[in-house]
């Protein structure tokens, strides 16, 4: 989280007005450069002071991990339906062959005469 030395150096009335501007809608990145601050400091005051943000943040992430954990599954199950059309036509082919030499008389060179 945010750290103390800069509480110290700062002021928490400092942090607490730099995390309302991004909260009324400026960008974190300019606030943080127009102020003269890290851009990742200003992130972690803005989560120690404002836990809604955090909270969204984690939100956000389960939802693109249960999205993941979907595509996966519905990857898996394509790679299955792959597999299986693969062998059954393989299956087709080997078949096919099969009937194809049954009944046929063999190959046989003519003669040029």
């Amino acid at each position: 989280m945010a750290n103390v030395r800069g509480a110290k150096r700062r002021g928490l009335e400092f942090w607490q007005a730099a995390v309302a501007r991004v909260k009324a809608g400026e960008h974190l990145a300019e606030v943080a450069a127009e102020l003269g601050v890290d851009r990742r400091g200003l992130a972690r005051w803005q989560e120690k002071l404002d836990p809604e943000v955090l909270r969204a943040e984690r939100r956000r992430e389960k939802s693109l991990v249960t999205e993941v954990e979907q595509l996966q599954k519905a990857l898996a199950e394509k790679v299955l339906e792959v597999d299986f059309l693969r062998g059954a036509l393989h299956k087709v082919e080997v078949r096919r062959r099969q009937s194809k030499s049954v009944g046929e008389p063999g190959s046989m060179t003519r003669s040029g005469k």
